[in-house]
């Protein structure tokens, strides 16, 4: 589980197969799982400098790979304990979007990224989405985007800087929208719709 909250920008040495090497200030251990782009992967050896990371078919399949290069953004996992000050991310990609226009205000900066209709039905205004895997408020919901405002610490501290139209995001929609939409739209077992409350709850 993670906040949504980048903890660094860190450097991709190395993207091989299904390995992604990455050189951070952040040091883990071997089977922490970290979030990268928004990715919940896992850590499966480590040096002096860097660390790697193992994508599997199905991540590789949902994620905007060409942005695993240069910068990326990572959170190491949430620990038991710790202030959760963004909203709960799971890690777990939903879909692609896509920027489509970029409008800059006094003090702030309006991003309109194009949303996959699979996901849609997620997007709620004002509130939660992670974008690579930064935890955003959901400003405005067109008929097939979201309008996201980014203030100037935001812009300064992550990768939304570089970003132009037409670049490809990661999306991971608010994990209680789905839920709520799992529960109310679903013809599922007694025991499914129990369990399915019961995350809802957590």
């Amino acid at each position: 589980m993670f906040t949504g909250l980048i903890r660094e920008t860190a450097k991709v040495i190395d993207f091989s197969g299904n390995i992604l090497t990455i050189k951070a200030k952040h040091k883990p251990k071997i089977g922490d799982s970290i979030c990268v782009n928004g990715a919940c992967l896992t850590v499966v050896s480590i040096d002096k400098e860097s660390f790697k990371v193992e994508l599997s078919f199905e991540s590789r399949s949902v994620l905007a790979l060409e942005n695993f290069k240069g910068s990326v953004h990572i959170e190491p996992s949430l620990k038991l304990g710790e202030g959760l000050e963004g909203h709960l991310v799971q890690g777990h990609v939903d879909g692609v979007g896509k920027v489509t226009k970029i409008e800059q205000h006094e003090n702030s900066t309006d991003f309109y990224i194009a949303v996959p209709q699979s996901i849609y039905k997620f997007m709620i205004p004002k509130g939660s989405v992670a974008i690579d895997g930064i935890s955003l408020t959901v400003n405005e919901v067109g008929e097939d985007f979201i309008r996201l405002t980014i203030i100037s610490h935001t812009m300064k501290e992550t990768l939304f800087y570089t970003y132009k139209t037409g670049r490809l995001v990661n999306i991971e929609s608010d994990m209680i929208a789905r839920y709520l939409h799992n529960l109310t739209t679903k013809k599922n077992t007694d025991k499914r719709i129990e369990i399915d409350r019961i995350m809802a709850i957590y």
